[in-house]
């Protein structure tokens, strides 16, 4: 057998490592418990932190689905003529989750995840562990690059500084809004720049910008695109939560819902692992849980389909019994009415015999009464000297030998018998 050589284990080597990207994160990822520390946090959303408001929770929720987000971003790329109302119907299509369905009216953000998908991932998993937390880091970054001055309103968009309730007792938040309502100016910023000196060297933020863009200054903005009502997220600053504005969510996704609470759908996350070993458990459970009552659901309408059938087979059967059982009788009776209607045809054709012969036998009977009556006519005076003839023969018949006599006179009269007739 050959020796291996180095070229052999290096592309062993590479298939192992393409390998263990597609697996994902290894099993110590998946299982860990650590909740993640405001540096790790704040590493994680400063690529964001100064995106308007409903366009940043809009990526919060679509990065629970990363396998999404790449197929969204690959669909944009194929059709990149789309836009407006078109690209609305279109997107409507698609099997996606409503909020991986939304970015696809900002298409430089479902680039930025697609292209930082590893960091898209830990930042889903950082938000359905740690929501309130991970909203909490977005506001220090906010007020750091308010203090730095690099953080205004302009044209682009609308930063407030909102009071906290006073029954709530926290501090003021930044919100951050578009001009426009229609419109979506998103910025592009180093965040190693822009929050002031980076305080976390061990957990450096990374800079993404669209390719081609040429904007100067430490904040800039790309092209703004109309949005409609395509952005639908809420932030509830005061809850530490992620919601949905109900009418914008509508309008876009053609629904009537009234809820405004966002939950993650885990029929969109695939198979993509949850991190968090807590999130796991959670979203894991409730995955199986979805899994085992569709399944039961299935076997209970099996059964039950099955008890029907069970129910309805001695009915069919009888019916099956009663078939056989009938079939005898139905061919009695088959056979009793073709005898019937044989002996009917039989009886018709008598009838249909018998009716020329009377007719026959009343023609003959008329004919002779027809004769007779001529025949009367023509022989009636012949009787009548016969007649006349018997009663003179009788009258000169002589007392005693009367009957030789007639008889000699019979032949001597007639000529034709005895020597007379010779001579």
């Amino acid at each position: 057998m050959p020796a291996r050589g180095p070229g052999l284990l290096c592309r062993s080597a590479i298939l192992l490592g393409l390998v263990a990207v597609v697996a994902g994160p290894s099993q110590a990822q998946q299982s860990s418990t650590d909740p993640l520390t405001k540096p790790q946090l704040e590493q994680l959303v400063a690529p964001i932190a100064l995106h308007p408001d409903a366009l940043l929770s809009q990526m919060l929720m679509a990065s629970t689905y990363p396998t999404e987000v790449v197929q969204a971003a690959r669909w944009m790329r194929e059709n990149p003529s789309i836009s407006g109302v078109v690209l609305q119907d279109a997107v409507q299509k698609q099997a996606w989750d409503p909020s991986v369905k939304a970015l696809t009216a900002v298409p430089q953000t479902l680039q930025m995840m697609n292209d930082k998908l590893d960091w898209t991932q830990r930042l889903g998993d950082a938000f359905l562990a740690q929501q309130e937390d991970l909203l909490a880091a977005v506001q220090r970054l906010r007020q750091r690059a308010e203090a730095s001055g690099h953080l205004k309103t302009t044209d682009r968009q609308s930063v407030s500084k909102v009071a906290a309730p006073t029954a709530s007792g926290k501090a003021p938040v930044i919100t951050i809004e578009p001009a426009s309502p229609e419109y979506m100016y998103v910025p592009v910023y180093d965040p190693r720049v822009c929050y002031g000196e980076w305080p976390y060297p061990a957990h450096e933020p990374f800079y993404w910008y669209p390719a081609g863009f040429t904007g100067g200054g430490v904040l800039s903005f790309a092209a703004g695109v109309a949005v409609g009502a395509a952005i639908w997220g809420h932030v509830d600053w005061w809850r530490g939560r992620v919601d949905i504005n109900v009418d914008r969510y509508n309008r876009f996704n053609r629904t009537n819902i009234v809820d405004n609470a966002w939950r993650h759908d885990t029929r969109h996350r695939g198979n993509v692992p949850y991190r968090d070993a807590k999130v796991a458990q959670r979203f894991g459970d409730a995955k199986r849980t979805a899994a085992r009552e569709a399944y039961r659901g299935k076997a209970v309408a099996g059964s039950r389909d099955l008890a029907k059938a069970k129910a309805t087979r001695p009915s069919r059967d009888a019916a099956a019994k009663s078939a056989v059982k009938q079939q005898p009788a139905a061919h009695a009776k088959q056979s009793a009415k073709g005898k019937s209607a044989a002996k009917t045809k039989s009886a018709s054709h008598a009838k249909q015999s018998a009716r020329p012969t009377a007719a026959r036998s009343t023609g003959h009977a008329a004919r002779p009464k027809q004769a007779a009556r001529p025949k009367a006519a023509t022989h009636g005076p012949q009787v009548s000297r016969m007649a006349v003839r018997g009663a003179q023969g009788r009258a000169f018949r002589p007392a005693g030998g009367g009957h030789r006599a007639g008889m000699r006179s019979g032949r001597h009269r007639g000529g034709g018998g005895g020597r007379g007739g010779r001579r």
